[in-house]
């Protein structure tokens, strides 16, 4: 991977890797310090998509985080792009929270929490106010076949009691009702790490991305070409690299690890 010190751009996923649940890790502030200190940017990735860019600015400004909405890259932001690439839909059914339609309507896109005869797509997020209401639209959407995209895959999203459902989750009950699965937007795809990249004008072999979960974090890092780094802070655990078809360029205890090493700029 090369000295950690020579990266130029960090790629952070946060859940599980810079804090947990409400509790900022005790070696986020410095890590971040040395990243800066050393003439790096870091960019927060969330596939977390129940959130707006201002409420997790607020989080960590509430944990002691100085950041700004520009050091952020949620799903729901490449879905707007994967969007805006398409031809315009009449209307789309926003499965999620009302964060999520908020922020899908000030970028322009149609849409609705509402079974109307219009929809012809179903964009589906994470959901803290899931109602049965919604899935049973959603199995009447796919039924008329409808396209299908979601913010993530997603299985759990951690809490400090454990883990609740996410996003891949749901998507995997509507594929057991409907037969479909959705077009996934987020990690593990490459487009969040590839969007992060051509904002700041850093090449592959200047970037790192750093996650808690092989399947999405670490799965998108390979996909862009570009080093990982897989903390067990969160969700992974040593033991899911063993039959894991995706492998990081480094595994550490945590970001805590990583600073220790950026500290001494050594090159193990």
């Amino acid at each position: 991977m090369g000295n950690l010190r020579e990266k130029k751009l960090f790629l952070l996923d946060m859940d599980g890797t810079i804090y947990l649940d409400q509790s900022l890790f005790p070696d986020t502030l410095p890590f971040l310090r040395q990243i800066r200190a050393q003439g790096g940017r870091y960019l927060f990735l969330t596939n977390n998509s129940s959130r707006s860019t201002q409420a997790y600015v607020d989080k960590l400004r509430g944990m002691g985080v100085e950041a700004e909405e520009e050091d952020f890259l949620t799903s729901t932001t490449a879905l707007i792009q994967e969007l805006k690439g398409r031809e315009p839909y009449h209307l789309c059914y926003a499965f999620g929270t009302e964060s999520f339609r908020t922020q899908l309507r000030g970028a322009g896109i149609p849409v609705t929490d509402h079974l109307e005869d219009e929809v012809d797509c179903l964009l589906i997020a994470f959901d803290t106010e899931l109602t049965f209401q919604k899935l049973e639209d959603a199995c009447i959407l796919l039924g008329r076949g409808v396209d299908y995209l979601a913010t993530n895959p997603d299985w759990v999203c951690p809490t400090w009691y454990g883990s609740v459902p996410d996003c891949g989750s749901v998507c995997e009950m509507l594929f057991r009702a409907t037969g479909r699965r959705p077009q996934v937007i987020g990690k593990p795809q490459p487009a969040m790490a590839r969007l992060a990249m051509e904002w700041v004008g850093a090449a592959p072999e200047e970037t790192v991305m750093v996650g808690d979960r092989l399947y999405t974090d670490i799965a998108s890092g390979v996909a862009a070409g570009i080093d990982t780094v897989f903390v067990l802070s969160g969700e992974g655990t040593r033991a899911d690299l063993e039959d894991s078809p995706v492998q990081p360029t480094r595994m550490m205890d945590g970001i805590g690890e990583m600073l220790r090493e950026m500290e001494r700029g050594v090159d193990e």
